[in-house]
């Protein structure tokens, strides 16, 4: 079993039940780490918890903390691990189809972070870019690197048990 993707990998998944699970089960890990890396780590090192609602919050101008809750929810367990299998790793398998799995999640995640604190907060909510880079930032992107990094590896397990 290796971790690089082969050329003859598919550049896009096919669709079909398990890959519907598969998002689902990649979301689920993926935001149960995110959680716990802001909830309950990131407190620690930097004296507060990430708290994506409150952006999700700004963006659409609303003030209901529960339906920002479920909208940050929705968007982690379903939307970001599509992107991955029909966005990110596609793009991957074209330009580098070699890279390995490792680096494909942690590129995965470094565009969710860019996605959220510079498109999301900066260009569509007015914060500073990145937040002006406070340590809340950098703890921005480690919880991002772990999603993606879940998202690679929950896809690669489930794609490699049903082979």
């Amino acid at each position: 079993m290796t971790m690089i993707e082969t050329q003859n990998s598919p550049i896009l998944p096919r669709l079909s039940g398990r890959l519907l699970t598969t998002i689902v089960i990649a979301g689920l890990a993926a935001d149960i780490t995110w959680e716990f890396w802001a909830r309950g780590i990131t407190p620690f090192l930097v004296g507060g918890p990430l708290e994506p609602a409150g952006l999700v919050q700004s963006v659409f101008g609303f003030q209901n903390l529960f339906l920002a809750e479920v909208i940050h929810a929705i968007v982690g367990i379903i939307f970001y691990p599509i992107g991955y299998l029909f966005i990110a790793r596609p793009l991957q398998r074209m330009i580098f189809p070699r890279l390995p799995l490792f680096l494909t999640g942690l590129g995965f995640g470094v565009g969710l972070w860019i996605f959220a604190l510079y498109v999301m907060a900066h260009l569509i909510a007015g914060f500073p870019p990145f937040l002006g880079f406070i340590p809340l930032t950098w703890a921005s992107l480690a919880g991002h690197l772990l999603f993606g990094l879940v998202v690679a590896y929950v896809v690669w397990f489930r794609e490699r048990s049903s082979a």
